[in-house]
């Protein structure tokens, strides 16, 4: 865990609060911790139930998410071409609390 948070580039302690649910990470930090896992931070938020998930999520948003050849990157790649294209725009976000 150690090791883990000086690649993300905060403190072990702090580390360890957010584990534990003392603390809730500022955008830059979730941003650096899903960037250190090869996901998307979107990805994070909504393993964390603080997104606002669309009720019926589109089949090609699916299949890009289920698609384990992609890395996280390039998922999130796709998914904001997408949105792009249909308009629909990324999930809002909920601010975490205390933010």
């Amino acid at each position: 865990m150690r090791r883990f948070a000086d690649m993300v580039g905060i403190s072990n302690p702090y580390m360890s609060q957010i584990e534990r649910g003392l603390r809730e990470p500022s955008e830059k930090v979730l941003a650096a911790i899903a960037r250190n896992l090869d996901l998307s931070a979107e990805a994070l938020y909504e393993q964390a139930g603080i997104t606002d998930a669309p009720e019926e999520e589109a089949d090609v948003r699916v299949a890009i998410r289920a698609d384990p050849k992609l890395t996280g990157r390039q998922r999130q790649a796709l998914l904001e071409v997408y949105d792009a294209f249909v308009g629909t725009g990324a999930p809002r976000r909920r601010k975490p609390k205390g933010v």
